[in-house]
């Protein structure tokens, strides 16, 4: 009897916070914050990973606008030298360089490039590394991962990303200061069934991070983790793509979560969540109250792969019903 009424208690505050909070992108904190800090952006120099396309290529030209200095980094040269081309701003374009990089390149490659980057401006050495370059795989079962697909999203998503702040770093701690922005995923905060190794690598960063934060906090070292839900993401002609259309699923924009990202970063913010309901709130549960919140989690997973098979909505509280009601 008194597990029924918790898991009742339970269910109408989540359909409370989904009802009373349809219209929020973020959480509380977040959003409480109003826009980005502009001193904490301009003449200081950002450094994106995955800057050739998506959200980061979005961040790139939203710190431009702001009077940022960029270092923007992706694997496609060509991509990069085009964003680079469509920047506007303070410090564009003798203030931007580009800097071609593979997360998965290794160690030697990864100091080389940590060393271009701290001499590129003189005097300034890199004030904000945004770590936004990911491998996200098509969703699957946690049975299906093969040892490439482990391989190829760990290499990237948390070797190449832990190492590249473990090189970065002493050059921030020599001067200091020094701020981490990491982009995570809500994946990384709640099971996502169908997603199984896409959120084991970003549980791994938020671990990583969070403890990096409390060990060189007090060093001037500040880490802000961006936990995004789905986002609307475009082609290269800045149309939704036809995925996102198909599945229906109500997503953040891309120029919304670059926004607020930058508005968390400048404010110090320690972890951010950007994303519209129900994601957001399963994350309050599954912080706030586990027990239930992994169980509405079970519910949900099977149908929720099967829904990912159909290209269907994968975060619609449907999935709660069954099938039939979530194709």
């Amino acid at each position: 009897m008194v597990v029924a009424v918790i898991v009742f208690i339970s269910l109408f505050l989540f359909v409370f916070l989904a009802i009373k909070f349809a219209t929020a992108d973020g959480d509380f904190t977040l959003t409480s914050k109003g826009g980005a800090k502009r001193d904490q952006i301009e003449d200081k120099v950002f450094w994106i990973t995955g800057a050739s396309r998506g959200i980061g290529e979005i961040l790139a030209k939203q710190l431009a606008k702001l009077g940022a200095k960029l270092i923007i980094s992706a694997r496609n040269e060509a991509e990069l030298e085009r964003v680079k081309r469509e920047l506007t701003g303070k410090h564009v374009p003798d203030g931007v360089k580009v800097l071609p990089l593979d997360l998965a390149s290794g160690e030697d490659r990864l100091k080389d490039a940590v060393e271009k980057a701290e001499s590129f401006f003189l005097n300034a050495g890199v004030d904000y590394m945004i770590h936004n370059a990911a491998v996200e795989r098509p969703k699957t079962t946690a049975l299906d991962v093969t040892e490439e697909s482990l391989k190829e999203t760990f290499n990237v998503n948390v070797l190449g990303t832990l190492t590249l702040t473990r090189l970065l770093a002493p050059y921030m701690l020599r001067r200091g200061k020094g701020h981490f922005v990491v982009m995570s995923s809500a994946a990384g905060k709640t099971p996502a069934p169908g997603q199984a190794l896409y959120s084991a690598s970003k549980h791994a960063l938020n671990g990583y991070f969070h403890t990096l934060r409390s060990e060189l906090c007090q060093k001037g070292i500040q880490v802000t983790i961006v936990c995004p839900g789905p986002i609307e993401t475009s082609n290269a002609s800045g149309a939704a793509s036809s995925e996102n259309k198909a599945s229906r699923e109500k997503r953040v924009s891309s120029e919304r979560c670059a926004e607020l990202t930058i508005v968390a970063a400048t404010h110090g913010l320690k972890e951010a969540w950007i994303s519209y309901q129900p994601v957001l709130a399963v994350m309050y549960l599954v912080q706030y109250m586990p027990t239930i919140g992994y169980w509405l989690m079970d519910k949900i997973g099977g149908n929720r792969v099967e829904a990912a098979a159909r290209k269907g909505n994968t975060y619609s509280l449907s999935l709660l019903f069954g099938k039939k009601k979530a194709s």
